[in-house]
């Protein structure tokens, strides 16, 4: 790595840029701006060390869903040439070890202060500076400011009557006790998301008893998580340069060419061959994007994809009771989930199932959870897999104004808006990375095609000796507009889900992604600078 001595081209500020956040957005920022454009960068997270959302996710049987050989980071050979995995998909210790070495050979750390959260930023229109302050009291100015806040870390943990009472141990997926030790104790797992699926894998063969506490039945396919040898990572290794151009060009930029065929065009023996496969392949966007075209998009197809897993799920749980509770009445169009083994897991005779939307939660006790039943489960642990405040959560959490004083969360209080997922109208110089109505896919590969989006910006303004950049209102109505048809040619807004924001009560239902896919997205970035950034108001 060639790192040039950073400069301060800002010099009436104290920084050139801020950078929040330490997950893979934050540190590609500040790779970029600072070794690669010389920028004085100040950079923050709320963590002790790097990571961002593989820091606090340290549940049992975190992984990611992507396959390994695209779960980092495309600019960075040096990684890849070193890397070495031991299974198909990477678990959270391998991430974190991961991000931990890119930290290190990039020296990413000297530009961060951590243990500290950004409490406000506020523009302040006579300098056409950001004035940013920390939980510490400090407050300093830069040019820009860049946000790697994460599209899932802002915690949702539903509250409870009596919640205080209990004496167990109770935590959230997302923010993991080091020290707690859950074998052989009677812990109950509250929801059956992503995480949800994997720490109920997990926990199963280790507590006493595990009661599953369900609201909402999911579709879940195998992950075929099998080992990976040294003659398949090297494979990858001598195909890095097609597989990183195939990723940035597809949809769901998760490693796979997606279908081309629709379900409807085949007869349902040819159909039931390609479920049957890819379920014992494994992976779940590759069971909804790989099998056929039209799952997310044709009613027919999608329930077509959604009776083969209830079919599946008749056959693998034995008791027909608890095989009921666990088929889906919704259809099959939140984000795709994969575990190894999940519907195995309820054969289990130290695992309940209890569906608390037909008898719901009433209270904490002391000694664990009264339902309205009356019924009571003894506990001595409570998960909460309850999810997070999605895409805009951690914006409404800081106290972040734009022109005029004008506050994000009144500017979102309606659901969030946001220009190409990376600016906002009226927040000069407010660059997001994963913020909302960005693309739906494989989340490293759009982190990397935002941030170069984001530093190039940077560096023409630094360049042409422009103050300020922001979206035009009009453009970002329009992307908003493009953003929300988009979705309605899907199935998507028709599930009660976190993309659309139905965990959180209270929280309106709107749009929060871009659904035409990363190739798609790369283009209309592309088309903004083709076209002479006409979309951005800029002040010299």
């Amino acid at each position: 790595m060639n790192e040039i001595t950073p400069t301060k081209k800002t010099a009436s500020a104290d920084f050139d840029a801020v950078v929040v956040g330490a997950g893979f957005g934050g540190l590609y920022a500040v790779h970029k701006l600072r070794n690669e454009q010389g920028m004085r960068v100040q950079a923050y997270d709320n963590a002790s060390d790097v990571g961002g959302t593989w820091f606090w996710n340290r549940y049992p049987g975190a992984l990611s869903d992507t396959e390994s050989f695209c779960y980092r980071y495309s600019f960075d050979k040096e990684g890849l040439e070193k890397a070495r995995w031991r299974t198909r998909y990477l678990t959270q210790p391998e991430i974190l070890e991961y991000m931990n070495d890119v930290a290190d050979r990039y020296d990413l750390r000297r530009s961060y202060q951590f243990n500290t959260k950004v409490s406000a930023a506020h523009f302040d229109e006579s300098t056409g500076l950001w004035q940013v302050t920390t939980d510490k009291g400090q407050t300093v100015t830069a040019k820009y400011l860049v946000t790697g806040l994460g599209l899932l870390s802002a915690t949702n943990k539903p509250p409870f009557k009596g919640m205080d009472k209990f004496k167990g141990d109770v935590c959230h997926t997302g923010a993991w006790p080091e020290d707690i030790d859950l074998s052989g104790k009677k812990v109950a797992v509250l929801g059956t998301g992503s995480t949800g699926v994997q720490v109920i894998i997990a926990l199963a063969p280790v507590a006493e008893h595990l009661t599953v506490l369900q609201r909402s039945a999911q579709y879940v396919v195998p992950i075929g998580n099998w080992e990976e040898n040294e003659d398949k990572i090297n494979e990858y290794k001598a195909n890095y340069d097609a597989i990183w151009d195939q990723v940035k060009s597809s949809a769901v930029a998760f490693g796979f060419e997606e279908s081309t065929i629709p379900a409807t065009s085949v007869s349902e023996e040819e159909r039931e061959r390609v479920f049957e496969e890819i379920w014992n392949k494994g992976g779940g966007f590759r069971f909804m994007f790989e099998t056929f075209s039209d799952i997310a998009t044709n009613q027919e197809s999608n329930d077509a994809a959604a009776n083969f897993i209830k079919r599946k799920i008749a056959e693998i749980v034995k008791d027909p009771e608890t095989a009921q509770k666990l088929m889906p009445t919704d259809i099959y169009a939140k984000r795709p989930l994969c575990g190894n083994h999940y519907y195995e897991v309820y054969n289990r005779d130290n695992v309940t199932l209890q569906d608390v939307k037909a008898d719901p939660i009433a209270e904490f006790t002391e000694n664990g959870i009264r339902l309205e039943s009356g019924a009571e489960i003894e506990l001595d642990a409570v998960i909460f897999a309850t999810g997070f405040d999605a895409v805009d959560g951690n914006y409404a959490r800081i106290d972040l104004r734009g022109r005029g004083g004008v506050a994000i969360k009144d500017k979102w209080k309606d659901g969030p808006l946001g220009y190409l997922g990376i600016m906002e109208a009226d927040f000069p110089n407010f660059f997001m990375i994963l913020g909302p109505n960005g693309p739906f896919t494989n989340l490293v590969p759009s982190i990397e095609t935002q941030v170069e989006w984001i530093s190039d910006t940077i560096e023409m303004m630094q360049k042409d000796g422009l103050k300020t950049i922001e979206p035009k209102p009009e453009a970002q109505e329009a992307w908003v507009d493009t953003c929300r048809s988009i979705a309605d040619m899907t199935l998507f807004p028709k599930a009660q889900s976190w993309i659309f924001g139905a965990n959180i009560p209270g929280k309106k239902n709107a749009v929060m992604f871009y659904m035409a896919g990363l190739g798609a997205y790369r283009n209309e970035l592309q088309a903004v600078v083709d076209k002479n950034f006409s979309t951005l108001e800029f002040s010299q």
